[in-house]
């Protein structure tokens, strides 16, 4: 959803998922649970729930919460994404990244309910791949995500076809779409000889696409295929940046046909804020501090940094790192601080000093999770992400070479 028509004569439409990200910024570090009335005030978009649901308490939450998952004992599975905030994760039953969420709960043939702790892309993802008689449910249907927001099914089919008509209709060009996408994307990729791929494997499905074609499509996320074409010697001058809301993207011809990738103009709201001053700003306090990013970084932040990768790739390296370093982190403030709680032999922090939780993922709060839940109980599936058949099959065509791809 953008705050203007994608048809806005050359306006930039910004999701609305973008702008809210700074609502729940701030300096004190305190992430604890309010009452969802009280995180209702904070001014965006929060799905409505029964009155009685909006006082409870953390206590009270946590007493439902627990009752719940005893009366539905195996039915349901809980799943949580490594950005959830504690009083959430704490209930899942498997946490891990958005594709690794989804493989565990296609796993998980005897659970008939999937509560997906995400965002409703993770959500979609799953549904793609458990069976059909497993329900997935996202527990606020207003826990979206910025990045996918900013590709828009419509525009990225306009997009797709202005280029191929551009390149005379030839296969000179493989369409790319990271994991953090909608099923609508991942299923244009899936039609036209694309792949997903996820931050763990893009180096290796970016030469996949070059072994079938001379050009690369990419997208959602600019920063991951800009650093990725970057790390297999593609150069600067042999990129092009589309932009959705001008005509050709705001390329001519002759860069379109010139570029070795076209990337879309997308990023993460939380990524990009990690910048070059504060990786130096981390060195200067801890002159042996270890930084390491996320992929989705800008360039400058991760040429600036120790290492990069996924988040499972961070999780990874942080845990299994030799007692007494010091890790500068660049990634979302929960996974951090859960990662500084599970590690005390380490000195680990964010490197960005403002407190700003993914706003999205944060939407995710245990009253919406204690309402799915208690819907349940009551023989109601609430929240059920669905994806179309038609769009599932070539959602799965592309999911499926992306396996291939490995990595």
């Amino acid at each position: 959803m953008t705050t203007v028509s994608r048809r806005s004569g050359g306006q930039v439409a910004i999701p609305i998922t973008e702008l809210e990200q700074s609502a729940f910024c701030q300096t004190d570090g305190n992430l604890r649970t309010r009452t969802l009335e009280e995180e209702f005030r904070s001014g965006v978009r929060w799905q409505k729930v029964p009155t009685r649901y909006l006082k409870l308490s953390p206590e009270e939450l946590d007493a439902g919460i627990l009752e719940a998952r005893k009366a539905l004992g195996q039915q349901a599975i809980i799943l949580g994404h490594h950005y959830q905030r504690d009083d959430v994760i704490k209930y899942a039953d498997f946490r891990g990244d958005s594709y690794k969420l989804s493989r565990m709960a296609a796993e998980e043939r005897e659970a008939s309910f999937v509560v997906f702790c995400g965002v409703h892309f993770m959500a979609e993802t799953a549904d793609i791949l458990t069976a059909p008689a497993q329900n997935v449910i996202l527990p606020n249907m207003a826990a979206g995500c910025s990045m996918a927001d900013m590709a828009h099914s419509d525009d990225v089919s306009d997009a797709w076809d202005d280029i191929s008509a551009v390149l005379g209709g030839q296969d000179e060009v493989v369409p790319l779409t990271y994991m953090n996408s909608t099923a609508a994307i991942k299923a244009l990729c899936g039609r036209n000889g694309g792949a997903v791929c996820t931050s763990s494997n893009a180096a290796e499905a970016f030469e996949w696409a070059f072994d079938r074609g001379s050009r690369i499509f990419f997208l959602p996320d600019q920063h991951l295929g800009r650093n990725t074409a970057l790390k297999l010697g593609v150069s600067q001058k042999d990129m092009a940046v589309w932009n959705p809301f001008r005509a050709m993207g705001g390329l001519t011809p002759e860069q379109i046909r010139r570029a070795k990738v076209i990337l879309w103009q997308g990023h993460c709201s939380v990524h990009t804020r990690f910048t070059v001053e504060q990786i130096r700003q981390a060195r200067e306090t801890h002159p042996d501090v270890n930084v390491i990013v996320h992929p989705e970084c800008t360039t400058d932040a991760l040429q600036e940094a120790d290492v990069n990768g996924s988040t499972e790739f961070i999780v990874r390296t942080v845990s299994q790192a030799d007692p007494g370093t010091a890790w500068a982190i660049g990634t979302e403030i929960n996974l951090v601080n859960r990662l500084a709680q599970e590690n005390p032999d380490k000195t680990i922090f964010c490197l960005d000093p403002v407190i700003c939780p993914c706003a999205t993922m944060y939407r995710i709060h245990p009253a919406y999770v204690l309402w799915v839940l208690e819907g349940l109980m009551a023989g109601l599936v609430i929240n059920r992400v669905r994806v179309p058949a038609d769009v599932r099959k070539d959602a799965i065509t592309a999911l499926e070479r992306m396996l291939k791809i490995g990595g």
